[in-house]
């Protein structure tokens, strides 16, 4: 998961923000709630490495 102040973390955080301020919670109770759902896992993770030189050296490769 990116850690805070990263771009996708910021992005991800105004928008949790957002969607917490439209359903009727003030302005630092929304920022609170957001904050703390992504602390707890609910936010991005890693897709892997998507090129060949991100998987690691070819002879140390799982399945190959």
């Amino acid at each position: 998961m990116p850690g805070p102040g990263s771009g996708k973390y910021d992005v991800r955080r105004a928008r949790l923000r957002k969607d917490e301020e439209r359903s009727g919670i003030g302005d630092q109770d929304a920022d609170r709630a957001a904050g703390e759902e992504l602390q707890e896992g609910g936010g991005l993770r890693s897709s892997g490495p998507r090129t060949e030189r991100g998987r690691g050296p070819e002879g140390e490769r799982p399945g190959g």
